[in-house]
């Protein structure tokens, strides 16, 4: 990977009028690095994914670098007029390989994630597990500067996952970079050097602890309305959201901001309700943030 590749200020929305799905994103991947991806579904992951492998262009902002990038999609369209061997051989092609260089290396995966005996198959033919190990070979046929993996591991038996954890390891040792989402929490639970959680359409970095390198936090706590969507002033600000139970979440938001957040919540439409404010660690409640008086119905 010759050099990072860069998101500065990046939204993306569907259409001219469109939602806007992310926007305000800056994030760098660098090379030799493992980056997780966190977020609940629907809330931009794969938009933001797709922007990395340049499949996307960015609605404003921008993308610069140019990794060689190969991309494993969260949804694998299998039924193509190839047997698993020519398809794969067409692919290593495509990254720049010659055919029998490509037809070598398709072999190689192929064994690797136990696949060996689908070589001759039509890829019509292929069951969910065994597609998507073509979809995480097809990927790795090129040595790629930059992989990016959009629920990978989904469908792979304990094997191919294994062998895929594996294979993301040689990446970064070899000086490439790797972004990943995952549903699995524990899928190479501290193996990453940055995580990012995409919240209200931004994203927010996550130290290794857990803790905002912001400095000391807030922990907020709220009550939404019913199917209420945190503001996204409030959502790009905190360093982490959590929802502890239905409707009620914790905002963890760096001190120095926590009256951005509470202004942000207080005055939506509808507006949330303020369970609780706890000051920083270290700090007595009368040097932290006050708490606004709590809604009489909520509990914490």
């Amino acid at each position: 990977m010759q050099r990072d590749l860069r998101l500065t200020a990046v939204g993306r929305r569907y259409g001219i009028r469109g939602p806007w799905v992310l926007r305000g994103v800056d994030l760098t991947v660098t090379p030799g690095t493992l980056t997780r991806i966190e977020g609940a579904n629907g809330t931009g992951k794969s938009t933001l994914l797709r922007l990395l492998a340049r499949l996307d262009a960015p609605s404003e902002g921008r993308v610069t670098g140019h990794p060689r990038t190969a991309y494993v999609p969260e949804r694998f369209p299998s039924a193509l007029p190839f047997t698993v061997l020519g398809y794969l051989t067409h692919l290593g092609t495509v990254h720049g390989l010659s055919r029998r260089t490509a037809q070598r290396a398709a072999g190689v995966w192929l064994e690797r994630f136990g696949a060996g005996a689908y070589a001759a198959t039509p890829m019509a033919q292929l069951s969910k597990g065994s597609s998507q190990k073509v979809a995480v070979a097809q990927a790795l046929l090129g040595d790629p500067e930059l992989l990016v993996l959009d629920e990978a591991w989904t469908g792979l038996d304990a094997a191919a996952r294994g062998e895929l954890e594996r294979a993301v390891a040689e990446r970064t040792a070899a000086g490439g970079a790797v972004v990943f989402v995952d549903h699995d929490p524990r899928r190479l639970a501290g193996a990453p050097d940055a995580t990012y959680t995409v919240l209200g359409g931004g994203l927010k970095h996550r130290t290794a602890d857990g803790s905002s390198p912001a400095g000391p936090l807030t922990l907020v706590t709220v009550r939404g309305p019913a199917g209420g969507q945190l503001a996204p002033d409030a959502a790009r600000t905190a360093a982490s959201v959590e929802e502890t139970t239905p409707g009620v979440y914790r905002l963890a938001v760096p001190a120095s901001h926590s009256d951005v957040v509470l202004r942000a919540l207080l005055t939506a439409r509808p507006p949330w309700h303020v369970v609780s404010v706890a000051p920083p660690p270290g700090l007595t409640p009368a040097a932290g943030t006050p708490a606004p008086p709590a809604d009489p119905g909520s509990r914490p």
